[in-house]
């Protein structure tokens, strides 16, 4: 059978390097949101005011509107990657060295 572990959240949501790790997590993730819904928003408003820019024909019958479409497949993909590198380079590894910390501390005080 496992120790239960019981975490003290509120001591964590004082820590200055959580409240730095929530800040930076939360400016990055607001900026991508900004970016995709922005991107996305482009599609509906281009077909409707630039009728003729998403008429040109780029192969065939595919026209700028379809490439734009499908781009956001590709802008979507790009977000979640570019997310997942910061997230392990940086979100990551300030989490565990926060988590580390408060783990050795945790074992350095004698049970009540």
């Amino acid at each position: 059978m496992r120790d239960e572990v019981t975490m003290n959240w509120d001591r964590i949501s004082r820590d200055p390097r959580f409240q730095t790790l929530h800040r930076r997590k939360q400016g990055f993730l607001w900026g991508m949101m900004l970016f995709a819904v922005a991107f996305y928003l482009l599609l509906p408003i281009g077909a409707a005011y630039f009728h003729d820019f998403f008429k040109i024909r780029v192969w065939g019958v595919i026209n700028v509107a379809l490439v734009f479409a499908l781009s956001q497949f590709v802008v979507v993909w790009a977000i979640a990657l570019i997310y997942s590198r910061k997230a392990s380079q940086d979100f990551d590894v300030l989490a565990a060295q926060i988590s580390s910390d408060l783990a050795q501390q945790r074992k350095a005080r004698p049970a009540t």
